[in-house]
């Protein structure tokens, strides 16, 4: 098979699963357990292993899909730009939960596992599973985890904030658009983001605000913390 023809196939296939997904999720009412993304990486993993397509092929073929992330992340630029205001007016209570929610999220995950599990491998993959995968990965490998299980980690983690963040946000009353988005993208990163803006173009950019500094933010904080050591110490 040619490399053209290939490519194309690779392209139709991915836009059309996913496209399937899409509908699946709206018609069973946009329930995080069916989220469009998961099924498309389950369904794809599937038709990549029945016809034998190895994935370093499958990306290579795919390579204009990846291209286009670039552009999605900075069209999130839009919707900041318009809520300028209010996030000037919340910068200062922003960073500083941001920062604390970052912190707490890979501590309590990372030493609960190595306390739970006895894992170490594990513990230390969990550290950066509310971050974006790009970055959840590289704070990975600095902290002696393995990227791939931390890139599953945050699918999990994604899907999991999306199904509980709005039931817990709905039993304490927060009715607050920016508040619900901020909380969503910061504990369920893209998924959540994702997610926000299905509720509010509000919601939908504090949660891509959140993503963002968490990101920023447990990049440049979590390598420098000792929670890699306590882990060991912990499991040892």
């Amino acid at each position: 098979m040619s490399f053209e023809i290939r490519t194309l196939l690779a392209i139709s296939a991915t836009l059309g699963i996913y496209l399937l997904a899409e509908q699946i999720y709206i018609k069973l009412r946009r329930s995080p357990l069916v989220h469009p993304v998961l099924l498309s990486i389950f369904t794809l993993m599937g038709l990549l292993t029945l016809l034998g397509w190895d994935y370093p092929t499958y990306q290579q073929d795919t390579l204009f899909i990846h291209f286009l992330l670039g552009p999605a992340t900075v069209a999130l630029a839009i919707p900041l730009y318009e809520q300028m205001a209010l996030i000037k007016k919340m910068m200062f209570p922003l960073l500083i939960s941001c920062l604390v929610g970052a912190i707490v999220a890979a501590f309590s995950a990372a030493l609960l596992s190595a306390v739970w599990t006895g894992e170490e491998l594990l513990s230390l993959s969990l550290i950066a599973k509310s971050i974006t995968t790009p970055i959840a990965m590289d704070i990975s490998a600095v902290s002696g985890g393995s990227p791939s299980l931390t890139a599953g980690m945050v699918l999990l983690t994604g899907a999991i904030g999306c199904l509980l963040i709005p039931i817990t946000l709905r039993l304490l009353r927060v009715q607050n658009d920016a508040v619900h988005g901020f909380v969503i993208g910061l504990t369920a990163h893209g998924f959540g983001t994702a997610q926000a803006f299905e509720k509010s173009v509000t919601c939908g950019a504090f949660a891509g605000l959140a993503m963002s500094l968490t990101g920023v933010l447990s990049a440049f904080v979590l390598p420098i913390t000792p929670l890699a050591d306590w882990v060991q110490v912990i499991v040892r």
